[in-house]
């Protein structure tokens, strides 16, 4: 045990949770030692929860169990989703369960909240899987509602509404996701609602440059320009498009037929033959529903950490379990197993870098750069050849010659 490294996150958590337990809802006077609270709403439940189990947060032993129980949830959800894919080869298992120090760290001894939003994410995600969209959706926004992180996957699950209900039928998703948001922020909305806005969904907050993990290589005064943000943003907008019209619309039909209610779409044929060329509607690597699922998800999620505009050390959790799907969920041969574990251990080194070093963040690019190369041209729609029936005459000839 080691107290002095986690007492700064966790009592700052308290602190900002022990302010809403003495009856203070205005948001903009939850704080703590390390700044203003700016986590939603479900973050203040979930962790007054922990300050009065944990005998006002003083036990952090306790709470550090707690978290080893949330570790071993959280890898129970993430097996679930890889068994139902059927893409990633048992082995790896082994590096997801016993090889990141960072991640063991960021659960059990650093205690922070993106553990907690994420192991909430997977069990929506198996919701989703087993086609119970409006409780998946309820507990998506309960993710959101800890930490905004989640909303990286919110492309690719409004991608996945679209597809399954069309227009008119996801909206009563959405609002699912949106009244949950406002019911758990009413106490707070009535009192101060710009207050809990502008704080718990600030979108515009600066990183401090000190902590960042991947933007290391770029002068302190570029990171904090407002440009910069701008650039990635559009990078991360064009990077959703492209996947979105070539990589998760795999119908020939025009992408806006997504709107339409799926009773009057025309049925998708899984293969068009053009030119005696035979091209397959899906994808090189053949996925099934779920895969594809997890495939729009966990893809829509990276392309937002490799545009972030910075990423700190708990961030990690943020994607890490969905790494091996990512380098798994493409056709794989036997001698290509081994870059892509040397890919998992580079990153993962990445990550054990304190302080970060211009080596180590160019390097996680580097790594980032050819994950998005494998996702991109392992799941292009690529052109079989097809050997078109002989004709009547040279059958006949054929069996004259006989």
């Amino acid at each position: 045990r080691r107290p002095a490294d986690t007492e700064i996150d966790w009592k700052a958590y308290m602190q900002e949770v022990e302010g809403f337990a003495n009856g203070t809802l205005d948001y903009t006077q939850l704080k703590g030692d390390t700044g203003p609270l700016v986590y939603p709403a479900g973050f203040v439940y979930i962790f007054l929860g922990l300050y009065y189990a944990t005998g006002r947060g003083s036990d952090i032993r306790l709470a550090q169990y707690l978290f080893a129980g949330l570790y071993l949830l959280n890898l129970l959800l993430v097996f679930r989703i890889y068994c139902r894919t059927n893409k990633v080869p048992p082995y790896v298992f082994f590096f997801m369960c016993c090889a990141s120090y960072r991640i063991h760290s960021i659960f059990v001894l650093r205690l922070f909240n993106d553990p907690v939003a994420m192991a909430i994410l997977f069990l929506a995600i198996n919701l989703f899987l087993e086609e119970r969209w409006s409780w998946g959706c309820l507990l998506f926004s309960l993710a959101v509602s800890v930490k905004m992180n989640i909303l990286l996957f919110a492309p690719g699950l409004l991608f996945l509404l679209l597809q399954r209900f069309g227009l008119l039928g996801c909206i009563p998703k959405l609002c699912i996701c949106a009244l949950l948001q406002v019911v758990l922020g009413l106490p707070f909305l009535l009192v101060n609602p710009v207050g809990y806005l502008t704080r718990s969904f600030d979108l515009g907050r600066q990183f401090q440059f000190k902590w960042t993990v991947n933007w290391r290589f770029l002068p302190e005064e570029v990171f904090q320009n407002r440009v910069f943000h701008a650039a990635l943003l559009l990078a991360h907008l064009a990077g959703l498009g492209l996947f979105a019209l070539h990589r998760w619309h795999s119908s020939k039909e025009n992408i806006l037929t997504l709107l339409k209610d799926p009773a009057k779409r025309k049925p998708s044929s899984p293969r068009l033959t053009v030119n005696n060329i035979l091209w397959q509607d899906s994808c090189v690597c053949p996925l099934n529903a779920s895969a594809w699922i997890v495939f729009i998800l966990f893809s829509s999620n990276f392309l937002g950490v490799c545009c972030s505009r910075s990423l700190h050390y708990q961030f990690y959790v943020w994607y890490f379990h969905t790494l091996p799907y990512l380098l798994w969920c493409t056709p794989t041969t036997k001698l290509a197993h081994m870059p892509k574990v040397l890919l998992l251990g580079v990153i993962e080194l990445c990550w054990n870098t304190y302080p970060s070093t211009v080596c180590s963040s160019l390097s996680l690019h580097i790594c980032h750069g050819l994950i998005l190369l494998q996702l991109w041209y392992g799941t292009a729609p690529t052109p079989v050849l097809h050997t078109p029936p002989p004709s009547r005459k040279s059958t006949a000839v054929s069996k004259k010659a006989q």
